[in-house]
């Protein structure tokens, strides 16, 4: 009889870890199948060029896809484009330079974008990094670790500033069965708790972009752009609007 048993549980445990494995896989298959392209391809815009009523500002966008603006019809419904313009008004220059890329970690923040934007003295930063952190199997120390660097480089090397976005809430049910829905839940709020931290140490403004958004996130529908894990124009829009609201300009 325990023989049977040992059978039937063995089978179970090989049948949820197939399960755990092909759901898992299945999330990446479908974000490559979709192949969403970042919309930003210029990198450099200028709202007011004209405008002679202040000497203008640069702000500067740090991130990765979720700053290219990928999942948007055209980059100017980015919450990057959407939140210099807002800065701009009728009167303002400003120039918003684009440093992002899609799959970006923060440690490739690091290597490859943050001594350019640095380079180009900013004047308002945004930062959004750690998506890709979370779904890269980065853990809670390195990313610490990451980020802290981020924090000091833009501290002793900028008179910007600085505004921390934490990591929204992204991926629909329709893509994320559980319990990856639960675990990538989890960490994201694990790191996002480091970067509350962090900021906090750093004195610069912290945005929380998880707590609004995560009412939209689970739920497939006009949040999201066709790969149910980046937003659409209308979730971009969103963002934009609680960035606005809570930016330090």
């Amino acid at each position: 009889m325990w023989k049977i048993i040992l059978k039937v549980c063995l089978g179970l445990i090989f049948l949820i870890i197939v399960y755990l494995l092909v759901t898992n896989w299945l999330i990446y298959y479908r974000l490559n199948q979709t192949n969403l392209k970042a919309s930003d391809n210029r990198h450099n815009y200028v709202f007011n060029n004209q405008a002679t009523t202040s000497p203008g500002l640069i702000y500067i966008a740090l991130g990765d896809s979720l700053t290219a603006g990928v999942g948007v019809s055209d980059y100017e419904q980015s919450y990057p484009y959407l939140l210099a313009q807002k800065m701009a008004g009728t009167s303002t220059k400003v120039t918003l330079l684009n440093y992002s890329y899609s799959g970006a970690r923060s440690s490739d923040l690091i290597s490859e974008l943050l001594t350019k934007a640095i380079a180009d003295k900013p004047d308002v930063i945004t930062l959004l990094i750690g998506t890709n952190d979370v779904h890269g199997n980065i853990s809670p120390a390195q990313f610490k670790r990451n980020y802290e660097t981020i924090l000091t480089e833009l501290k002793t090397q900028t008179k910007a500033k600085i505004n921390v976005i934490n990591i929204p809430f992204i991926g629909a049910d329709s893509l994320l069965w559980p319990p990856h829905d639960y675990y990538y839940r989890t960490k994201t709020i694990r790191f996002n708790q480091i970067i509350k931290e962090l900021a906090a140490t750093y004195n610069f403004n912290y945005i929380d972009l998880a707590t609004p958004t995560e009412q939209y996130a689970s739920s497939t529908g006009p949040y999201y752009s066709t790969d149910n894990f980046h937003p659409s124009d209308l979730g971009y829009q969103y963002w934009s609007q609680v960035i606005y609201a809570n930016l330090n300009r």
